[in-house]
C-alpha cells in the first residue's frame, strides 16, 4: 500500500529514488563491507585469502534482500542481518574474517555518505542546469526597463535581466557550498564501537584512509560510535538553503504573476485547467508547489539539528528519523529543481506589460533621480526632498503626470531645461552598473557550467 507521495511517484525522479531504494542500500553496504576487508588484508590484520572471498561473495549477487529480510525478522537488527547474510556464503575459514573490527554504524554512516555522494551527482547538475537558464534570461532581458520594488512598493528602475542574475548567482554560491562542503560530510567511518578503532590497533586510521579512498570519501578524524551529526546537519542546511532560494524564486514569479502586475506567467499547456470552478484563470502552482516543498525542507532541518546532541559516545535518537531526512529531503529537492527549471525555461515574460508598469506611479518612480539632479545643482538635500514630496504628493492626489507636475511648479521647474526632464524621466538612463553586473554574472556562470557563448545571444 503506497502512502507517501514519493512512493506513489508523484516527487523525485527515478534516478535519485533508485539510490535510497532497499537494494541499492543494500548494494551500497556490500560494497563498504568489500572495502573494509581490502584494506585490512593490505595492511595485514585480516588473511589474503579471507579479503578475497569477502569481495567476491559480497559482488556474487547471492546476499539477496528477501534473505537479509528473513535474518532481520529473528535479529531485529538490519546491519546485523546483513553481516549474517554476508557470513552465509563464505567459508568456515573466512566467516570469522567478516566484519572484522566494525561497527553496525560504521556501516550505517559510511553507506549514507555513499548514498548522499550519488545524490549530488543528480543535484549538483540541475543545479548547474538552473544557473545556465536563469543566466540565458538575464542577458535576454538585460535591456528591459523594469520596476525594482521595496517593501511592495515602486522603488527605482533595474533592467528585468537583473532578477534573473541574481537568481544565478545564488546557484553558483550553492554548488560552491556543496563543493566545499564535500569533505566534510562525504565521510567514511571504520573506527568501531567507540571511535577509536579498538580492534584494528594503531593500524585502525590507516584502514580507514585507504577504504575512504576506495569509496571515494573522506576519512572521519574524530567519531564516536557515530560521526558528528553536524555533519548530517550541514547537509541538512545545505538542502533546505537551496530550497529556500528557489522558493524565493517561486514567490518572485508568483507575484509578478498576480493579476494587477501580470509581468512573467508559468506555462499553460493545451487541456490545462487553472482553477475547476474559475474557468479563465492561469494559477501559478509549480512556484506554488515549490513553495510548499520549501516548508518541508526547512522542518527537516530542524531535526537533524536535534540529532547533534546525542548521549555519550551514542544513543539511538537520531537512527529512526534519519531513515527520513536525508532521503525525503534530497528526493524533494531533486523535485523542486526539476520543478524550477521548467518554469524559468517555459516562462512567459510579458514586456509590454512590464514597460506599462513603469508608468503605475505616472512617473513618480523617477523621484530618485529628480533628487539627485537637484543635489548636484548645489540645492540642500533635505531642502529639495521636501520640495519634490510636495509635489509628488499633490501629482498622486490630483492623478497628475509627476513630469508635467515638475514643468508647473515654480520652485523645481526653473531648474531643469526640458532636455534635462526628458532625460531624467527615460528609463533606460538609470540602469547604473545594471547591465555589467549581468554580463558579470554571466560570465562566472558561462564559466561554471561550461555553456557555449552563442548561447548569450
Amino acid at each position: 500500500m503506497v502512502i507517501l507521495p514519493i512512493d506513489s511517484g508523484r516527487y523525485g525522479s527515478k534516478e535519485i529514488k533508485k539510490i535510497f531504494d532497499e537494494q541499492k542500500r543494500l548494494d551500497f553496504i556490500l560494497e563498504f563491507e568489500a572495502a573494509a576487508a581490502l584494506a585490512q588484508s593490505s595492511i595485514g590484520i585480516i588473511p589474503q585469502p579471507a579479503s578475497k572471498e569477502i569481495n567476491i561473495q559480497a559482488k556474487s549477487g547471492k546476499i539477496t534482500l528477501a534473505r537479509v529480510k528473513e535474518l532481520e525478522f529473528t535479529t531485529d537488527h538490519d546491519m546485523a542481518a546483513v553481516v549474517n547474510a554476508l557470513s552465509e556464503q563464505c567459508s568456515t575459514d573466512t566467516k570469522p574474517w567478516v566484519h572484522f573490527g566494525l561497527t553496525s554504524n560504521d556501516i550505517i554512516d559510511t553507506t549514507t555518505s555513499m548514498q548522499i555522494r550519488e545524490a549530488l551527482l543528480i543535484i549538483e547538475p540541475k543545479i548547474k542546469e538552473l544557473a545556465r537558464i536563469l543566466s540565458e534570461s538575464s542577458l535576454k532581458y538585460k535591456n528591459q526597463p523594469a520596476v525594482g520594488r521595496t517593501h511592495g512598493q515602486h522603488a527605482s528602475i533595474i533592467p528585468f535581466g537583473l532578477k534573473f542574475a541574481v537568481w544565478a548567482s545564488e546557484m553558483i554560491k550553492h554548488l560552491e557550498r556543496i563543493k566545499e562542503g564535500k569533505k566534510r560530510f562525504l565521510i567514511c567511518k571504520t573506527l568501531g564501537v567507540v571511535g577509536t578503532g579498538s580492534l584494528m590497533g594503531n593500524k585502525a586510521l590507516e584502514v580507514q584512509q585507504i577504504v575512504a579512498s576506495l569509496l571515494n570519501l573522506y576519512p572521519i578524524d574524530a567519531a564516536t560510535q557515530v560521526i558528528p551529526r553536524e555533519r548530517l546537519a550541514e547537509v541538512q542546511f545545505l538542502i533546505a538553503l537551496i530550497g529556500t532560494s528557489l522558493d524565493k524564486i517561486a514567490i518572485e514569479i508568483r507575484n509578478l504573476q498576480r493579476t494587477e502586475i501580470d509581468e512573467v506567467a508559468e506555462s499553460f499547456k493545451s487541456g490545462q485547467m487553472g482553477s475547476s470552478a474559475v474557468p479563465v484563470k492561469r494559477n501559478p502552482i509549480k512556484s506554488e508547489r515549490v513553495s510548499s516543498l520549501a516548508k518541508l525542507l526547512r522542518s527537516l532541518l530542524n531535526v537533524s539539528m536535534e540529532n547533534i546532541s546525542l548521549w555519550h559516545e551514542r544513543d539511538l535518537t537520531n537512527s529512526a528519523n534519519e531513515r527520513f531526512t536525508i532521503p525525503m529531503g534530497t528526493i524533494l529537492l531533486d523535485e523542486m529543481l526539476s520543478t524550477m527549471i521548467k518554469v524559468v525555461k517555459d516562462l512567459s515574460v510579458n514586456v509590454v506589460k512590464i514597460s506599462s508598469n513603469l508608468n503605475v506611479t505616472k512617473g513618480q518612480i523617477y523621484a530618485e533621480f529628480i533628487l539627485e539632479s537637484l543635489v548636484k545643482k548645489g540645492i540642500p538635500r533635505i531642502e529639495a526632498y521636501r520640495d519634490i514630496q510636495r509635489v509628488a504628493f499633490e501629482a498622486k492626489e490630483n492623478s497628475k503626470e509627476f513630469i508635467q507636475a515638475i514643468k508647473d511648479d515654480p520652485v523645481l521647474s526653473k531648474n531643469f531645461s526640458e532636455k534635462e526632464l526628458a532625460d531624467l524621466f527615460t528609463p533606460e538612463q538609470h540602469f547604473a552598473s545594471g547591465i555589467q553586473i549581468i554580463e558579470n554574472v554571466s560570465s562566472i556562470v558561462q564559466k561554471e557550467v561550461s555553456f557555449s557563448s552563442n548561447k548569450k545571444n
